[in-house]
């Protein structure tokens, strides 16, 4: 089944796109229909900073679920990229915990660590990770964490909010990694990477887990699966995540979208 096939395509969820994007100014509508139309029944937008969580949670409130629409949650928090602009970390997470009380809100996210790029101070970055996963242990909402390159430390430091439950988002980390989130009950978010030519060890590390533990992604705008690479990437293309999975675990794409949308209902709480 492929993303073209329409009212016939498998119900699926992407747990992570950034629908705030500049890039979907033009077609933001058409963007979410044509996902409805690929069976995307759910998205998750996640917020980079305080800004990007209002107009992502005015988004939502805007584009109702329906038979042409996909149901829109919302994450907020701040990403690690912004963590160093944020200014006062108190009034920050006053912002957010009033953001995450609406109805739309199902989790807190992005938030992580980024030592890749470390365009803020890692100090910073896990400082403000710290106080986030407190927020959402306190509030009893799930995380989206982006982890590049900080694998371990993001492991060390989920470890200490046991309460807490969320997704790797875009996992890139090895098997050793892959079986310490599983144990502490987290969840592996599988996205385009897993289509690139260059991306076995991904895929060897995604082939030894469990189904019921992976969530489907895309990320749009950003890494778009095989055959899109390079350009826009968007929701409706969760679904080619969800073929190149099947293919890799030999079995029908239908039985990989009702075990990762499962997973993401369980996760995330969305409904649809």
């Amino acid at each position: 089944m492929t993303a073209a096939s329409g009212a016939e395509a498998p119900p699926l969820v992407d747990t992570h796109l950034h629908l705030d994007d500049t890039r979907f100014d033009d077609d933001r509508e058409t963007v979410l229909r044509r996902a409805r139309q690929s069976g995307v029944r759910a998205v998750l937008s996640c917020s980079t900073d305080l800004d990007s969580a209002r107009y992502t949670l005015a988004l939502a409130r805007r584009f109702a679920a329906g038979d042409a629409m996909p149901a829109v949650g919302v994450a907020v928090g701040v990403h690690p990229h912004q963590a160093g602009r944020v200014g006062s970390i108190e009034a920050a997470l006053e912002a957010l915990e009033r953001l995450a009380a609406e109805p739309q809100v199902r989790a807190i996210g992005e938030i992580g660590l980024d030592f890749h790029y470390d365009f803020s101070p890692r100090d910073v970055q896990q400082e403000l990770f710290e106080r986030q996963l407190d927020l959402a242990q306190r509030i009893g909402k799930p995380v989206c964490v982006h982890a590049r390159e900080a694998e371990p430390t993001v492991l060390a430091t989920i470890r200490r909010y046991p309460r807490v439950r969320g997704v790797l988002h875009a996992f890139a980390g090895d098997r050793e990694q892959a079986e310490q989130a599983l144990a502490l009950g987290w969840y592996l978010g599988v996205g385009g990477m897993l289509t690139f030519r260059n991306a076995d060890a991904i895929r060897a590390v995604v082939s030894a887990a469990p189904l019921e533990r992976l969530v489907l992604e895309t990320d749009a705008p950003y890494l778009a699966p095989v055959p899109h690479r390079g350009r826009r990437n968007e929701p409706a293309y969760v679904a080619l995540v969800a073929e190149s999975l099947a293919r890799l675990h030999a079995l029908p794409v239908e039985a990989v979208a009702q075990l990762t949308t499962r997973a993401a209902v369980e996760l995330l709480g969305l409904e649809f």
